[in-house]
């Protein structure tokens, strides 16, 4: 008769399902861990547009204070 062995592969496996199924009890839904940080100094059009969309309101309003 042959015996199970418990490799290092399953050990693995079976930590990494509990702790994926613990993850989920506690928030809900698994969570990324793959995110990149982005740096505040490279070009990004995106934030740079999200920055001017307010400006127009703003700018008569600060224009007529000025000339008070």
């Amino acid at each position: 008769m042959r015996k199970n062995k418990i490799t290092q592969q399953d050990y693995l496996k079976a930590h990494r399902k509990a702790s994926r199924e613990e993850e989920i009890t506690l928030h809900g839904k698994s969570i990324r861990r793959s995110t990149v940080h982005r740096s505040k100094k490279i070009y990004n059009r995106k934030r740079m547009k999200a920055g001017i969309k307010f400006l127009p309101f703003l700018y008569p309003l600060i224009c007529s204070e000025h000339r008070l």
